[in-house]
C-alpha cells in the first residue's frame, strides 16, 4: 500500500459473510439532503439519544452503508463518533429515530439479539480474551453457531495469516496489531451480515495502521458491508466509499471518501489542511 492507492475493491468471496437480502430503506425525515440512503443494508436513521438518563449526545444523526461498501465516521474528540456507533449496536437509549438491518426495525433489540441477527461488532478496547490462545478467541465468536465453523475459521486464518501461525499462543502476548486481527477475526466467526469497528487503529504504530487498513479492505472484498469509527480521518477517507463527519452529535458532512477529501472545508477544519 503506498500514496493511497488501497487497489480495487471487489466481491470475490461471500461465504464467510451472510449476505442474503439487501433491503430497500428511505430515510426518514431530517436525514439530511446529501443522504442518499435508499439502498442502505444498515441503517441508523435520524438519531437522537445519549446515556440512560443523561443529556442527549446524538442529534437527528443518520448513518449507513450499503452492501460491499465501507463506511467511515470520522470528527473532532466528543464529537459522537462512538456513540453513533454504539447507538446503532443498542448500546443506548433512543429517543428519536430508529435502526433498520436489511430493512428490519431492529430499534428495540438488545446488542445480543443484534448479534444473532447478524450484526458484527469489534469494540475499541477489551476485545480480546487475552488469557485464551488465539484459537480459543475464533472458537468464543462461534458461540451463536451450531453448525461446523471450522471452514470459516480456515478463511479466517486465510484473511490473517499471522494469527494461524500464533493460533496456540495466548492472545495477551500479541501485538497490539495482532490483537486487533484477532478481534476482527472473532466477530467473522458469526458469519456477520455487517460488521462495525471501533477505532480499530487506535494506538497503533503508522506502520502497523496501515496494514491493518489493508486487512480491512481484505475482508470489504468479501462483500461485507463494514461501519467504521476512525480518529485517523485522513487515512480513514482514503478507504471509504462513503464517509461521513459528526460535529457535536450532528451529521455535518456527508460524501464519499474522495468527496470529503477534495472538501476544503473539511480539509481545514478535520484534516489538517
Amino acid at each position: 500500500m503506498s500514496n493511497g492507492d488501497y487497489g480495487d475493491r471487489g466481491n470475490k468471496d461471500a461465504s464467510i459473510t451472510n449476505t442474503k437480502g439487501t433491503g430497500t430503506l428511505k430515510a426518514s425525515p431530517g436525514t439530511g439532503r446529501k443522504m442518499d440512503t435508499g439502498s442502505a443494508f444498515l441503517i441508523g436513521d435520524s438519531m437522537t439519544g445519549g446515556y440512560g438518563n443523561g443529556p442527549d449526545i446524538l442529534h437527528d444523526c443518520t448513518i449507513a452503508v450499503n452492501p460491499g461498501e465501507i463506511a467511515v465516521i470520522v470528527g473532532p474528540n466528543g464529537a459522537g463518533k462512538s456513540t453513533g456507533m454504539k447507538a446503532v449496536f443498542g448500546m443506548l437509549n433512543l429517543r428519536q429515530g430508529s435502526v433498520r438491518l436489511d430493512g428490519e426495525d431492529i430499534t428495540d433489540l438488545s446488542p445480543q439479539d443484534r448479534v444473532v441477527k447478524g450484526m458484527g461488532f469489534v469494540p475499541q478496547t477489551n476485545n480480546i480474551f487475552t488469557s485464551m490462545t488465539v484459537e480459543e478467541n475464533l472458537e468464543m465468536g462461534a458461540f451463536i453457531r451450531t453448525d461446523d465453523f471450522s471452514e470459516t475459521m480456515e478463511q479466517v486464518y486465510t484473511l490473517f495469516p499471522i494469527l494461524k501461525d500464533k493460533r496456540n499462543q495466548p492472545a495477551g502476548e500479541l501485538s497490539g496489531g495482532q490483537r486487533q486481527q484477532v478481534a476482527v477475526g472473532r466477530a467473522l466467526m458469526t458469519k456477520p451480515k455487517v460488521l462495525m469497528l471501533d477505532e480499530p487503529t487506535a494506538g497503533v504504530s503508522p506502520i502497523v495502521m496501515d496494514e491493518l487498513f489493508d486487512r480491512i479492505i481484505e475482508v470489504s472484498r468479501t462483500g461485507i458491508p463494514i461501519l467504521m469509527v476512525e480518529q485517523n480521518a485522513r487515512q480513514a477517507l482514503e478507504i471509504a466509499d462513503r464517509g461521513y463527519v459528526l460535529v457535536q452529535g450532528r451529521n455535518a458532512y456527508t460524501g464519499t471518501g474522495k468527496e470529503l477529501l477534495a472538501d476544503e472545508d473539511v480539509r481545514k477544519s478535520f484534516l489538517g489542511g
